[in-house]
């Protein structure tokens, strides 16, 4: 493994609570008879709770669990499932970060299989010049660096979720030692719970 680069706060919890709030908003607008949001688990759980405090209109929420793609594997699994009926209902699905679009686009054809009329797609980070199959990203946070992503829901092995900022670790696909990389945000002060 190699030592991690110096992790650089890309968006403080302030600018995050900003980009929920612009968020919420615009969903609201979109859909002024209700929507259902619908969170991809679990990396779009801290987008989820904020922008669904910022929702003006009536609102129901549902979670979706998928298996990671893997080396080989044809498709992702669902690990859990949607238990609110969609059907003949508005839904925004939210993403942590949309890529190649593989899981995002699978994600949007479930909803749709469930009878939601109208489905759009929410993400905190967006890369579009990763897409490798057509997909829109109806609301986006922010177009993000090819970087590999911590905190604000985003982890790596199950960690740094709890990050209250969103965290760029300097390298697109991370071989780091967890210990050398929690010290280095530690050093960072990007740990622990800072106003909004």
């Amino acid at each position: 493994m190699r030592p991690p680069a110096r992790p650089v706060e890309l968006l403080s919890p302030r600018d995050l609570a900003g980009i929920a709030r612009r968020l919420g908003t615009e969903i609201s607008v979109g859909h002024p008879r209700g929507v259902v949001l619908v969170g991809v688990l679990s990396g779009s759980v801290c987008l989820l709770a904020d922008v669904l405090r910022c929702v003006t209109v009536a609102c129901a929420v549902d979670f979706l669990a998928l298996s990671s793609y893997a080396p080989g594997a044809v498709r992702v699994q669902v690990l859990h499932d949607l238990g609110l009926d969609l059907s003949d209902r508005d839904v925004v699905v939210v993403e942590d970060v949309v890529d190649t679009g593989l899981s995002a686009r699978y994600v949007c054809d479930l909803v749709t299989r469930h009878g939601a009329r109208r489905v759009r797609l929410c993400a905190l980070a967006d890369r579009p010049g990763r897409r490798i199959v057509p997909l829109e990203v109806d609301y986006v946070g922010l177009e993000a660096p090819e970087d590999f992503l911590v905190g604000y829901g985003l982890g790596l092995a199950g960690r740094y979720r709890n990050l209250p900022g969103l965290v760029s670790l300097g390298v697109a696909d991370p071989d780091v030692d967890a210990d050398e990389l929690d010290a280095a945000l530690r050093r960072a002060a990007l740990y622990g719970t800072r106003p909004a």
